[in-house]
């Protein structure tokens, strides 16, 4: 299974979303570098290590901006512990505005 699948799979367990869009822009980050302890390299934008979230939740309802971000960044520590290395997420509850 994919990140992009897995990270849509474990959204979609834990906020029951009414729109979810998992988008990887790793491409976008290509020439930029990255640093970890063993690997001082220019990212050649493959892979599955950016991604875009757009989610509508009910789960969002009542939660500030950073809650929300804990929430989903919570629940893709795994991900994030793994080798994904950059998440934007634009999380919001039924209702409410979102972007495009």
């Amino acid at each position: 299974m994919s990140r992009q699948n897995r990270i849509e799979s474990a959204l979609t367990e834990r906020f029951h979303p009414e729109r979810l869009v998992v988008i990887n822009e790793s491409h976008l980050h290509a020439g930029h570098h990255h640093t970890d302890s063993d690997h001082h390299d220019t990212f050649d934008g493959t892979g599955e290590t950016h991604f875009r979230i757009r989610i509508v939740a009910p789960a969002f309802s009542g939660m500030s901006r950073i809650e929300r971000h804990r929430a989903v960044n919570d629940v893709l520590k795994q991900e994030l512990d793994e080798g994904l290395h950059a998440l934007a997420i634009e999380a919001s509850a039924p209702g409410e505005p979102t972007r495009r």
